[in-house]
């Protein structure tokens, strides 16, 4: 099995889409891992609202005076940051401009284009009283690279986290369409008969219905949320990986090799698990990345219907829901950023189920 192995990674590596498609996806893993850490905002679910800065376009910079709460949260482990985010432990309140004094901060709080509002904050606790003899105010400046929506949140930093709803649907979903098609179908190709007719039946039945009306049946039943969608989409997916199953192991099992199997008295599941399914499995990767795709696009179409991923949780297909009547009126790259994140991901998985077509030569 070694040599086949190498030969195909090595017709995959000369496929210049496979290759970058492959590059896209693990840039997507990496910034999923990490994107609290990446990002600007490393809120949980990047969700620091600052209402006055809402509907900004990219580029826009603001200064923020932070003030800090009257009780500070708990630190977080460095684990629980890289999984969740950190809870903010600052109040951002936008500014335009400010000046010290010996026992206050005066800012220019910025309400609207050409509204601020001149506010003093004395330094009446321990921690602005040890900032003031420090000279450290705390005043930042802060670029959104592609703008804020509506409620002033960050879209760089709720797309980056957005990551990680895209990779996690798509992962589960193939996961769960391999379990249930690669053990229908198996059963069906090899067993054929009743077995075959009835699994085949149950088949064309989940296959004559609309992929998005049995999502929108299974999420009414398991509830609107984060597992609830992933496993809805999942469920609704196996067919194509039982159909092609089916068909490769009627082939493989009139093999000389299975014959053989049988007269050794090997049982059956024996001789599906280790002799015919691992030389059907390549069709199955091309099916998987295939899946990958169309599970991303699922999800973010029952997000942007509202039926998906639930706010404050940031997903691409929520974020084009929130923002996409700014298309039409002065700020279109709040809806068109995630809309642009959604095509390269899917883009990447299709290109990377070509690839594995042409390097396992795998016939249509």
């Amino acid at each position: 099995m070694a040599a086949p192995t190498r030969s195909t990674w090595r017709r995959l590596k000369r496929n210049k889409g496979a290759v970058a498609g492959i590059v896209i996806i693990l840039l997507a893993v990496v910034t999923a891992v990490f994107a609290y850490c990446i990002a600007p905002d490393n809120s949980s679910n990047a969700n620091r609202m600052v209402i006055e800065i809402g509907g900004q376009k990219p580029g826009f910079t603001q200064q923020f005076l932070l003030l800090p709460y009257t009780i500070p949260p708990a630190s977080a482990s460095f684990f629980d940051r890289l999984l969740n985010g950190q809870t903010d432990r600052y109040q951002y309140i936008p500014v335009k401009g400010y000046q010290t004094t010996a026992d206050s901060i005066i800012v220019s709080k910025y309400i609207d284009e050409g509204i601020s509002e001149r506010i003093s904050f004395p330094y009446t606790t321990t921690r602005w009283q040890e900032q003031n003899r420090s000279g450290q105010y705390k005043v930042i400046t802060q670029k959104f690279y592609l703008g804020t929506d509506k409620y002033g949140r960050d879209i760089l930093s709720r797309l980056l986290v957005g990551v990680r709803v895209s990779l996690s649907v798509g992962l589960i979903t193939v996961i769960i369409s391999l379990l249930l098609g690669v053990l229908l179908g198996a059963l069906a190709g090899y067993f054929r008969g009743r077995t075959d007719d009835i699994i085949m039946w149950f088949i064309n039945v989940i296959w004559s219905i609309p992929t998005l009306l049995l999502v929108f049946a299974i999420t009414l039943m398991l509830g609107k949320g984060f597992w609830q969608i992933f496993i809805a989409i999942g469920l609704t997916m196996w067919v194509n990986v039982a159909r092609i199953i089916r068909g490769q192991v009627m082939t493989v099992r009139e093999m000389e090799y299975i014959e053989a199997a049988r007269a050794l008295g090997y049982s059956s599941i024996r001789i599906i698990a280790r002799h015919v399914l691992p030389n059907v499995m390549g069709p199955v990767m091309v099916v998987a990345a295939s899946n990958f795709a169309s599970a991303i696009v699922i999800e973010a179409g029952l997000s942007f219907l509202g039926i998906g991923v639930q706010p404050p949780q940031p997903s691409w297909g929520l974020m084009i829901k929130e923002n996409y009547n700014f298309i039409i009126t002065h700020n279109p790259m709040l809806a068109l950023a995630p809309g642009i994140a959604i095509m390269l991901l899917v883009l990447a998985f299709n290109m990377l189920g070509n690839g594995l077509r042409d390097a396992l030569q795998v016939k249509a």
